[in-house]
C-alpha cells in the first residue's frame, strides 16, 4: 500500500472524527482529553467499519456457496476485494501509529 493512499485513509479518519465532534467544534480547539477520546471514538469506528465489510463478505461467500440465486460472484469477489483492502489499510495504520509511538518514546526529555 502506498504512502498516497494511507493519507488517504488517514484523512477519512480526520473527516470522520471531525463529523463525529460536530457541534462540539464551535471554531474552538477541544481539550487535550477530549482530543484522545475523539481519536479512540473515531479509530473504534473505522475498526468496526473493517469488521463489519469483512462479516458482508463472510455472509455474501457463504450465501454463494449455499447456491443462493440473488447473489452473483461478482458481487461475492468484490465484497472480499473491500474487506481485504480495508484490513491492508487498518494494518497499515496501526503500522504508522505504532512507529510514532516508538518514535515519541524513544525521543530524551
Amino acid at each position: 500500500m502506498s504512502d498516497m493512499q494511507i493519507q488517504q485513509v488517514l484523512n477519512e479518519m480526520r473527516r470522520l472524527s471531525a463529523t463525529a465532534s460536530g457541534s462540539a467544534s464551535n471554531g474552538a480547539q477541544a481539550a487535550e482529553g477530549g482530543a484522545s477520546a475523539d481519536f479512540a471514538r473515531t479509530l473504534q469506528q473505522s475498526l468496526q467499519q473493517v469488521n463489519d465489510t469483512q462479516q458482508k463478505s463472510a455472509e455474501l461467500a457463504t450465501a454463494f456457496q449455499l447456491g443462493d440465486p440473488q447473489v452473483s460472484l461478482s458481487q461475492v469477489m468484490l465484497a472480499g476485494q473491500k474487506a481485504s483492502l480495508g484490513f491492508e489499510a487498518t494494518v497499515q495504520v496501526r503500522n504508522k501509529l505504532l512507529s510514532a509511538y516508538q518514535e515519541i518514546m524513544n525521543m530524551q526529555v
